[in-house]
């Protein structure tokens, strides 16, 4: 079986999520964008599943059905590639951690688009720097200290997210990690020495054989100022003291 990715080609955005299960568990798929170009995306859209059209990338397409949202397609992929728990509890808890990972991914781009995705970061510059504020001194710290304790307090041992393995939602939590270093390297530095389960799971997601070579091969995009997490200097934060919240949600 192969799957088939849909997602634009010049970015990671939000389908390097969805690659990085796909790497991870080693299975044959198709980054269909990158190999035929933005027209065959479209037309993916719609013309694959016209009853069920995806909103937008990323979306799979596998056993002829038409699968769309991060999310929903990690859930589907997660029990067949062998990185969601068996039981259905234990499914729905890793669904809300990767969900909880989309609320802050979507903070993280309106950063640099709080107005309006159709407007360039230019035009909303001031309204940025606002927004990028309130993100990088009290909403990052509020969402990675909440990741931090569930890393901690997980009853199999603080290594992953969710039971004794591996699952997509670590994977996602790396890549969230990873986009959130590359936005807003001084908050970073100044959160992750208060974040050591998270950073640990973030090293040993990076040192499994399969995400290694990924990471070192072409197919691993460089971030860049197109995708969800963009680097403008002037939109992070400089802190001396952390923010320290009683309710964690």
């Amino acid at each position: 079986m192969t799957y088939q990715l849909y997602y634009w080609p010049g970015i990671q955005g939000r389908g390097e999520f969805v690659r990085l299960a796909l790497e991870e568990s080693g299975v044959a798929y198709q980054d269909v964008a990158r190999n035929e170009g933005i027209p065959a995306l479209m037309t993916g859209m719609t013309e694959r599943d016209a009853a069920h059209p995806p909103f937008a990338p990323p979306f799979i397409v596998v056993d002829g059905m038409v699968i769309g949202q991060t999310a929903n397609i990690l859930y589907f992929l997660g029990p067949r590639l062998g990185l969601a728990p068996e039981q259905e509890a234990g499914r729905c808890w890793v669904n809300q951690l990767q969900l909880t990972i989309a609320d802050i991914v979507t903070e993280a781009h309106d950063t640099h688009h709080p107005v309006s995705s159709g407007l360039y970061y230019d035009d909303q510059k001031s309204e940025a720097l606002r927004r990028s504020h309130d993100f990088t001194t009290a909403r990052m710290e509020k969402f990675l200290r909440y990741f931090e304790g569930i890393v901690q307090a997980n009853p199999d041992g603080p290594a992953f997210l969710a039971g004794p393995a591996l699952t997509y939602a670590d994977l996602s939590m790396f890549q969230l990690i990873e986009g959130l270093t590359y936005a807003f390297p001084k908050a970073m530095a100044h959160l992750t020495p208060g974040l050591p389960h998270l950073m640990a799971l973030h090293g040993a997601v990076a040192q499994r054989p399969r995400i290694a070579a990924y990471l070192q091969s072409p197919r691993r995009l460089p971030f860049n100022e197109q995708g969800i997490f963009r680097h403008y200097p002037e939109l992070d934060a400089d802190r001396e003291a952390p923010q320290t919240y009683a309710n964690p949600t």
